[in-house]
């Protein structure tokens, strides 16, 4: 199975990088993170964020796997702690289905790609700034990854 992070903006400071690489190069090759930045829309103060945004969901869809299990990560979706983000991991496992993450630019996600969505997450009640929603997110999966597999990394 793979992990495709499907993730607006290309060009992140190193920090976000540093973060990002630290935890997906953990993860096994039965699990591994796939990023696939999509570039930005420039955005100027005439621009009409409507337009930009949809143009931004579309390439996201053209980046999408044939056979993902989609899911929208959204402020307000469905909360998920640590645990049963894990369950959630070791039920893609099982069914050996690719999982595709969708991440939002500074004014969120595609109408076309809440639609596409089987599910909705959120990672916190929190709004985060979209390039560090990557570095959290690569971390919860190698943290639920290790619940899985027993590894002494989480302390529940």
């Amino acid at each position: 199975m793979q992990i495709h992070i499907i993730a607006i903006g290309d060009r992140m400071p190193e920090w976000v990088e540093t973060g990002y690489q630290e935890y997906a190069k953990r993860l096994p090759r039965e699990c591994r993170l796939v990023l696939h930045e999509i570039p930005a829309g420039r955005r100027t103060k005439g621009t009409d964020l409507r337009r930009l945004v949809e143009q931004e969901g579309t390439r996201q869809l053209a980046a999408i796997p044939a056979g993902a299990h989609v899911v929208a990560l959204e402020r307000t979706g469905k909360q998920l702690d640590t645990e049963a983000l894990a369950q959630e991991l070791k039920k893609r496992l099982a069914s050996g289905e690719h999982l595709a993450l969708l991440v939002g630019g500074p004014e969120g996600l595609a109408p076309a790609c809440l639609e596409r969505a089987k599910e909705r997450w959120a990672l916190s009640k929190l709004t985060l700034a979209h390039p560090v929603v990557r570095v959290v997110l690569a971390e919860q999966l190698y943290r639920a990854w290790s619940i899985i597999r027993n590894l002494p990394y989480h302390r529940a």
